[in-house]
């Protein structure tokens, strides 16, 4: 009798650094590779933002040993805080290559003041280095993609320099008839970088250059939506925030009901990421000020500045 073993839920796999490049000031870009690459991907569709965790070593420069099962985390945190590294969450930049020669790109940022263990690796980032992801296996739902949108006839991606990978990876899988704008904000004009996707998304760039951070970005955002361009306001910032179409981070019900939204925006779908803080002014100005439609955004908060990032 044949006994058929499933394949574990996930890739959970040390990678070894193949490559690296400096892309500018506060990009750079780094190239694994191993074997068990050959299975990561998702069934259907495109990666678009898929996110994935990164581990890196501790300070001896060990890595933790982890079985690729469900309760991979719960391990995880039983090991002493010193000696299992640090976990953070990055967007997958490019698969390159098949099979066993598979390389998986990440861009990594180097932030601006204090850098924490995502930053500094990327800094020193060296081939041979070597780091565990979790990451999806084909034929496994993982989740982790959150550009959904559907029917949509224009398109709104808005990030700072942290989003700034995952805005990119989406330009390249849009189809050639896509329509919209994307914005990026980075800390200085040295950081524009080349993007590709289809001529009718038009890419704007607003380097920060020592001004506060998302003011002008918002304001472009807003002007773009044919609004005035007033400074954002935030009276509470949630450094939880992550709101999508069928998810709510605080605890809202969420209504996945089809609906005609029946304004100006009715065939616009927003894509918003980045500090805490800008994303929850965009929130405020989109869905509360303008009422675009829940429906229509996904609205991530993916650091908060001056608080450690988490796993």
């Amino acid at each position: 009798m044949t006994t058929t073993v499933a394949p574990p839920p996930m890739l959970i796999e040390e990678l070894e650094v193949t490559a690296v490049e400096r892309l500018s000031p506060s990009f750079v870009r780094v190239e694994f590779g191993s074997p068990a690459l050959a299975d990561l991907g998702v069934d259907e569709g495109p990666l678009y933002d898929q996110r994935i965790k990164l581990i890196f070593p501790n300070a001896a420069g060990e890595l933790p040993r982890l079985e690729p099962d469900e309760g991979f985390f719960a391990t995880w945190m039983q090991i002493p805080e010193a000696e299992r590294g640090a976990m953070r969450t990055y967007t997958v930049r490019a698969l390159r290559g098949s099979g066993p020669d598979t390389r998986l790109v990440v861009d990594f940022v180097v932030h601006e003041g204090a850098i924490g263990p995502g930053g500094d690796f990327g800094a020193n980032a060296a081939v041979g280095q070597r780091v565990i992801t979790l990451a999806p296996r084909r034929g496994v739902p993982f989740g982790g993609i959150e550009f959904v949108p559907g029917t949509a006839k224009r398109l709104l991606l808005v990030g700072d320099e942290t989003a700034v990978p995952a805005i990119a990876a989406i330009l390249e899988c849009l189809p050639p008839t896509a329509r919209g704008a994307a914005f990026c904000e980075v800390p200085v004009a040295a950081d524009v970088l080349q993007l590709d996707g289809p001529s009718g998304v038009e890419v704007h760039w607003l380097p920060r250059d020592g001004a506060p951070r998302a003011v002008a970005l918002h304001a472009a955002v807003l002007e773009h939506l044919g609004e005035d361009p007033a400074p954002p306001v935030v009276d509470e910032v949630d450094p939880d925030l992550w709101e999508t179409p069928t998810y709510s981070s605080s605890g809202e019900e969420v209504d996945t009901a089809v609906r005609v939204v029946g304004h100006e925006f009715d065939d616009l779908y927003a894509w918003i990421a980045g500090e805490s803080k800008l994303v929850t002014g965009l929130r405020r100005a989109m869905v509360k000020d303008l009422g675009i439609d829940r429906h229509q955004v996904a609205f991530m908060g993916y650091w908060r500045q001056g608080v450690a990032m988490r796993a």
